[in-house]
């Protein structure tokens, strides 16, 4: 279920009779790109078949500088609502096919800066699992991240799914 401060958290996973693997939580950046539900479905999956849980993770970028106060709150409302809108939609496709509800988080930021944001406060992500571009422009932005400065700040592993596939070669693979 959704909520309406800017980032809802699950705990962290303090029951020290759940399994290594039931604690495993796959982690995916959610945007518009058309790659993005190939590394959904992989999560969900590998979730699935793992007796894992998936966290969601979407960052409004921010928003520009407004003359007008009312118009600029009113602006950062729509943002919101649509931010909320979308991670209803992929929070369902990600329950449905991983069996659990997802965790959400909705920020606003830099994608990069929020995602290595969150990994330091939320210890239960595993893995985060993005999917490399469908169309051959080059690695997106969190990647470039990673290979650049945010190399050092790795803790978590990646694994990047070729944005290219089927969802039916992704069910093969996970």
């Amino acid at each position: 279920m959704l909520s309406d401060s800017p980032t809802f958290d699950a705990p962290e996973n303090d029951d020290p009779d759940m399994s290594p693997a039931a604690s495993r939580t796959f982690l995916v950046v959610v945007d518009d790109s058309e790659e993005m539900p190939v590394a959904l479905h992989f999560a969900c999956l590998r979730a699935r078949n793992t007796g894992g849980r998936v966290a969601l993770l979407h960052v409004m970028e921010p928003a520009e500088f407004q003359h007008w106060v009312g118009v600029g709150e009113l602006m950062q409302q729509e943002r919101r609502d649509a931010a909320e809108s979308l991670m209803r939609g992929f929070s369902g496709e990600a329950e449905a096919v991983a069996g659990s509800p997802p965790t959400v988080h909705i920020r606003e930021g830099n994608r990069a800066e929020e995602l290595f944001n969150l990994l330091g406060e939320d210890r239960s992500i595993s893995i985060v699992v993005l999917a490399a571009s469908a169309n051959g422009d080059g690695p997106g932005p969190i990647i470039s991240f990673i290979l650049g400065k945010g190399a050092g700040r790795l803790r978590t592993p990646f694994t990047i799914v070729p944005g290219t596939l089927s969802l039916e070669e992704v069910e093969q693979l996970a």
